[in-house]
């Protein structure tokens, strides 16, 4: 089966001009662009020449990749502009031997205009990989998957930085904070409702507790069953739900019912070194601080990953 060129589309309500200085400048690019570390100009004594560039990528432990590729610019008399450019790599660590590809900034129509100036922003590129069919595999199923969403995820945080003046470094800490919240909450769910609920029931005084409440006599065991299949349900939902901002509000007041429904059935319980209060609220803290983190964030499903009717410019290989 033929691969696929990664396509990535959005529309970025701003100025072509800052648009265009904002994926043009290095120092600037490297800022929100997730595929990059580094990215180097080199002297150019001709203008008419392409612009040649040397880039870095950081990937863990000390290790960076690094690679090499030239660019060239034209501005259309419909006031679009076109950034063909070719790249390539050296590294032997390197998965990418040799790419093409172009960005292209399209003026929206006027009805974006006038609510504040708007660009269709695209990119299709295309590559060829090293080590035979080990990296043919590993490109089709792993490494090309990633790189079209870094490229989403990167467009998008490029749109909050001209959109909103969100700083790529804000919306980086904001993703890490919500990411780490997230799956936080979602083991602690999973967690309480799998151990004390299901393997453990008779060790973990979850029994007493819900007959302390003089509800469900005899059914204990059932009720805590259910209880403990809807709490990994919602640790579930939070991994798979990324997007359902609600979520996290919910977790918080959830919280405050279970802490009030035990403080009612078994108040003693408030009196451990680890008691009901210290969760609750540390899971209640963790919702809301997520809920707050994941407003504006970027998001690779904000951006358009197929090209409509025939591509939106040429193919990669034609465009470079």
């Amino acid at each position: 089966m033929p691969r696929r060129d990664i396509y990535v589309e959005i529309l970025i309500r701003g100025k072509i001009d800052e648009l265009w200085r904002s994926t043009q400048t290095p120092h600037m690019h490297e800022q929100w662009d997730l595929r990059f570390t580094e990215i180097r100009y080199l002297p150019r004594p001709n203008p008419a020449q392409p612009q040649q560039f040397l880039y870095a990528t950081r990937i863990g432990v000390g290790l960076r990749i690094e690679g090499a590729g030239e660019s060239v610019g034209t501005h259309e008399a419909d006031g679009s502009r076109t950034s063909a450019l070719k790249f390539w790599s050296d590294d032997r660590k390197s998965l990418i031997r040799e790419g093409s590809g172009y960005w292209k900034y399209v003026p929206s129509e006027a009805g974006a205009e006038d609510a504040g100036g708007g660009v269709r922003f695209l990119t299709r590129y295309d590559y060829r990989t090293r080590f035979g069919v080990a990296g043919a595999l590993l490109d089709r199923f792993i490494f090309r998957p990633l790189l079209g969403w870094a490229t989403a995820w990167s467009f998008d945080r490029l749109r909050l930085w001209i959109e909103r003046g969100i700083h790529p470094a804000i919306s980086m800490q904001r993703s890490l904070l919500h990411a780490i919240v997230r799956v936080t909450l979602a083991l602690l769910w999973i967690y309480q409702g799998l151990v004390p609920k299901l393997l453990f029931v008779e060790r973990s005084g979850e029994i007493e507790t819900v007959r302390a409440m003089g509800l469900f006599e005899g059914r204990e065991r059932e009720l805590l069953m259910i209880a403990g299949l809807g709490e990994i349900a919602v640790g579930m939902a939070l991994l798979l739900l990324w997007r359902w901002r609600w979520l996290l509000l919910a977790n918080v007041f959830v919280m405050a019912l279970l802490a009030v429904t035990v403080a009612i059935g078994r108040p003693e319980l408030y009196a451990r070194e680890f008691n009901p209060a210290t969760l609750n609220l540390a899971m209640a803290a963790l919702g809301l601080l997520g809920w707050i983190a994941q407003h504006d964030l970027p998001s690779a499903r904000n951006c358009v990953r197929r090209p409509s009717a025939p591509a939106a410019g040429a193919r990669t290989e034609e465009a470079a």
